[in-house]
């Protein structure tokens, strides 16, 4: 995974990365492979997806282990540490990308209690337990290591539009605000920071109304949406030793959007 003319190097590095089956957390994984990571990659329901990250991995010739977990559950968070942990050796990088779908398939039909309750327990809830157990891993590791949370640009404006905008702002604004704190509360030994992706081209992407794509589009100052490879490659910039004097930070992936 490159930007022009620097290659970061994960060389050595151990790399656990939830929800890799699909979209972004699959670019995440395949990228920290790309760049020279063992990683292992966690699912809930995708099996076949989890199956397909893994081989796109070791056809880079690298290793790929594949665990279920599900990050609603604080008891599968905790066996996920462990066998992260016994399948990697150690785990350098946690990157915490599971997160709840409500805005396709069944999570679509869900009322609108219902969707925010599904975005604190697996987004905001499962991204505090798993930074714990992550920070718990880190802190037995004579090296330490790097937790990088996912939030959501528009949590640091506030004020946005669409139906869905306040109750992902709730989960994800409180994944930034809790990263933050836990950067300071673990420094030096593990660092924290964040990932702010905007729009970018994902399922929910894929099926949205044309025309509403295009006014968004045009908001863009980079005018396109991004794709799950440009958040990859923000993570592995992250987790290389090109970022090692950075904790508490979100980095956000979003074309100006949100500046």
């Amino acid at each position: 995974m490159t930007t022009p003319g620097i290659e970061f190097s994960l060389a050595e590095r151990r790399v656990l990365v939830t929800g890799g089956s699909s979209g972004i957390g699959r670019a995440i994984a395949i990228g920290c492979a790309a760049a020279g990571a063992q990683v292992a990659l966690s699912y809930r329901a995708n099996e076949a997806g989890a199956a397909s990250t893994a081989e796109a991995i070791r056809a880079l010739g690298a290793r790929a282990h594949v665990l279920r977990a599900d990050i609603a559950q604080p008891r599968e968070i905790e066996a996920l540490a462990r066998s992260a942990t016994t399948a990697l050796g150690r785990v350098d990088v946690w990157i915490n990308n599971a997160g709840a779908d409500i805005l396709t398939g069944a999570g679509a039909q869900l009322s609108q209690a219902e969707k925010l309750d599904r975005l604190l327990t697996v987004d905001l809830r499962g991204t505090v337990l798993a930074s714990w157990a992550a920070v718990e891993v880190m802190q037995r590791q004579e090296t330490g290591g790097l937790i990088l949370n996912m939030a959501w640009d528009h949590v640091v404006g506030g004020a946005t539009k669409g139906e869905y905008a306040p109750l992902f702002c709730a989960a994800k604004g409180g994944v930034y605000s809790f990263s933050k704190a836990l950067a300071r509360a673990v420094a030096p030994r593990v660092r924290v920071n964040v990932l702010g992706p905007g729009w970018v081209e994902t399922a929910w992407g894929a099926d949205l109304d044309p025309e509403a794509k295009s006014r968004i589009t045009d908001a863009i100052p980079l005018k396109r949406w991004g794709v799950p490879d440009d958040v990859a490659s923000a993570a592995v910039f992250l987790a290389s030793d090109a970022a090692t004097y950075i904790t508490g930070q979100m980095l956000m992936i979003n074309g100006g959007d949100v500046i």
